[in-house]
């Protein structure tokens, strides 16, 4: 009995030992999980103040980019559950082979990057490989797309609605990418962000998207979008989150808010027109030659501003303010490649750079149209060239008239096209006095400017002459 006994004492001994093993163990891991918070914090803290610093970086021996804004997207294929006792489970499970096919094409349309996948779940990203500011949009018309073929494909006759269906979160903010090397996964995306978009997915209702109040505030003039709830964040309390119903009705074929119209292209093109515009001002600067001192960026800035200040205006429509933004954005490109016909190579820049762009046919010619309408002397055929016209000369109604006068002197006397300075005001003198205004706008707003500037180039004129005789 003795023998039993410690026996039985040994084992509550033991028992009691491991019950404060196990306590310790619980201890150190919910300790573990406290500090592996703290570090992410300090980690996403770290990201966000030293890599804004600069765009790219080398930790250890891995490159780090820092990317402002990326909206990304979540997604899990739905419906394993049902399988259990399916009559074709086979065929299905099957099926998810070619769903992800699908939706790996649907992304590769609309430019979205695949990041990870696990399983059945995908993360993909917009605005890595290009950055642009459309991305939100671009991963919403991806996200509805691969909804509805995912729904069309997997509909289940029997039982009257899709097998398989998808849950889908969505997000946009700033992430660390830290490069892979891996072909299928160049990337693996750190940050914040990304548990986000990760969380919205897994509280997404089976056949919605969810969407976080950033991407919302970026998208909600494309879409009709609901408000669902919140979702608690770590360090940031609660979000709200949002449920994407369809295009507006007013930017869709038909009204019927699923397939976007020309109406919704143009307003994305106001958009892209600033990504255009960064890209080619970038372009202007590093390869414009250094002698062009009044055909610099500035004046490329001028005439954008100048269209669309006298576009709205003159009453035009949407559409027409942007072909004339992106004109004069292109229309002194060709002083790249050549100052003589530098119109006809702007045209020609124009071209190439829309067509990666979803521009029509029709809108291009229009824009090179107008680009050649800037030639020298200026005969405009309708209200669009009268517009880039009054834009690309509105310096002759300006208070810094002569100052800018100075630079398009210097530019031409070191090309050898123009003789000496009293002779350029002469030439100025004459062509500001048959020179006109042909929208109203511009003669409201310079005619009578230009006037005293003629005033000013006599005085220049009568100074030079009286000069000039006392020094004879």
């Amino acid at each position: 009995m003795e023998n039993i006994g410690e026996y039985i004492s040994r084992i509550t001994r033991l028992a009691n030992r491991n019950k404060q093993l196990n306590e310790q163990l619980q201890d150190l891991v919910g300790r573990y999980e406290v500090i592996q918070d703290q570090n992410n914090r300090y980690q996403s803290l770290l990201n966000e103040y030293s890599m804004g610093e600069a765009d790219q970086q080398t930790v250890g021996r891995k490159k780090m980019t820092r990317y402002p804004m990326v909206s990304m997207m979540f997604i899990t294929i739905r419906g394993f559950r049902n399988l259990y006792n399916h009559p074709k489970a086979t065929e299905l499970v099957d099926l998810l082979d070619e769903l992800h096919m699908l939706i790996n094409d649907i992304a590769n349309k609309h430019s979205l990057l695949k990041m990870k996948t696990i399983g059945d779940s995908l993360l993909f990203a917009s605005g890595i490989v290009e950055k642009n500011r459309t991305n939100p949009i671009n991963i919403l018309m991806a996200a509805k797309e691969m909804q509805e073929a995912v729904k069309v494909r997997s509909y289940d006759l029997n039982n009257r609605k899709p097998f398989w269906e998808l849950g889908i979160g969505v997000h946009t903010g700033p992430v660390t990418a830290e490069v892979t090397g891996k072909k299928n996964n160049p990337y693996n995306l750190l940050g914040e962000s990304v548990n986000i978009t990760y969380r919205l997915c897994r509280i997404s209702d089976t056949g919605k998207i969810s969407l976080s109040a950033m991407t919302f505030e970026m998208v909600k003039e494309f879409f009709n979008i609901n408000r669902w709830g919140n979702l608690p964040v770590k360090y940031k309390g609660a979000i709200d989150v949002y449920h994407l119903s369809m295009i507006k009705p007013e930017l869709s074929i038909d009204g019927v808010g699923t397939e976007p119209n020309k109406d919704f292209f143009i307003k994305y093109g106001l958009i892209q027109f600033m990504d255009i515009q960064e890209q080619i001002l970038d372009r202007l600067e590093k390869q414009l030659p250094k002698s062009l001192y009044y055909h610099s960026v500035k004046h490329t800035i001028d005439v954008v501003t100048e269209v669309e200040l006298i576009g709205w205006a003159e009453g035009l429509t949407e559409e027409e303010v942007l072909l004339l933004k992106l004109a004069g954005l292109f229309h002194d490109c060709g002083h790249i490649i050549s100052y003589q016909n530098h119109e006809f190579y702007g045209s020609e820049i124009a071209r190439e750079v829309l067509s990666n762009y979803n521009y029509s046919v029709e809108q291009v010619e229009t824009i090179c149209r107008l680009i050649m309408a800037t030639k020298f002397p200026p005969e405009p055929k309708d209200k669009l060239e009268e517009v880039i016209c009054d834009s690309d000369l509105d310096y002759l109604g300006r208070s810094d008239f002569i100052p800018v006068s100075d630079t398009l002197y210097q530019e031409l006397k070191e090309r050898d096209m123009i003789g000496t300075y009293d002779e350029w005001n002469k030439m100025q003198l004459n062509f500001i006095k048959k020179h006109q205004y042909f929208t109203k706008t511009a003669r409201n707003l310079r005619e009578v400017n230009k006037q005293s500037q003629i005033e000013r180039i006599k005085g220049l004129l009568q100074h030079d002459h009286d000069f000039v005789g006392q020094k004879s």
